[in-house]
């Protein structure tokens, strides 16, 4: 029997000052399953992420998304992180005076609905960054502050790894990544889905070499704002072998 969709997107239709940039697109991830939807820079990507975590920077026009069967298309985004959605930015920001050790325990708390132990969730975030290859030091410096691209990105799994999110959504992780670095973060996502096996995974990403270590359940090709075709593994090599003018 097939279980019930964790998180649905219905028909999505949003845009920012009058310019339509997402035109119907329709996605739904069911527990444990890793999706990957890939496309051209402009194709609406970034937006569908933001959109989805509840930027007010876009506007819903049409549509709905619906989490464990609750609409929260007009939900906020701290309701959304509350209530179990996690987004890794493309672009992590800085946030000075503030390090990583207190934002991961303030945001474990929201999450959790209660205090965490500063002790044990150092010990969690020392075993998370040895296997994610981060300097231990890290965890008493400002969030993102002096840290390389790579570094931000292993704090984004980091992150994701700590709050235990029920959906998860990578914006463009593999940006900016060498290839070991690339590695280290896709090891890291199977580790943490590993230990939250019911976790539903986005990657949204342009290149088919983030899917080769995820391997995804499922793979969509975003064009103009559309979802233009799904498949599995198979369709991210057509679209290595092809390009994108393919489906335009």
């Amino acid at each position: 029997m097939t279980s019930a969709p964790l998180f649905a997107i219905e028909d999505l239709h949003c845009g920012s000052e009058d310019a339509e940039i997402l035109r119907g697109v329709s996605l739904d991830i069911r527990p444990g399953e890793l999706h990957a939807l890939m496309g051209p820079n402009g194709s609406g990507k970034s937006t569908l992420a933001a959109t989805l975590m509840g930027s007010p920077e876009y506007e819903v026009s049409a549509g709905r998304v619906l989490f464990r069967g609750d609409d929260i298309t007009y939900w906020s985004a701290d309701e959304r992180a509350k209530a179990g959605l996690f987004l890794a930015f493309q672009y992590p920001q800085s946030i000075v005076g503030v390090s990583v050790l207190n934002f991961l325990r303030q945001a474990a708390g929201a999450r959790r609905g209660e205090e965490i132990s500063i002790l044990r969730l150092r010990m969690q975030i020392m075993d998370w960054m040895d296997r994610l290859g981060i300097d231990p030091a890290f965890a008493d410096r400002f969030l993102n502050e002096g840290f390389s691209g790579g570094e931000k990105k292993r704090n984004e799994i980091l992150q994701m790894a700590i709050l235990r999110p029920d959906v998860a959504i990578l914006d463009e992780t593999d940006s900016g990544l060498d290839i070991d670095a690339l590695k280290i973060v896709a090891s890291g996502v199977h580790a943490v889905r590993d230990e939250n096996p019911r976790m539903g995974t986005l990657a949204i990403t342009h290149y088919q070499r983030l899917l080769e270590y995820l391997a995804p359940d499922h793979v969509h090709i975003l064009i103009e704002g559309r979802i233009v075709e799904s498949g599995d593994m198979a369709l991210a090599e057509r679209l290595e072998a092809d390009g994108y003018n393919a489906w335009r």
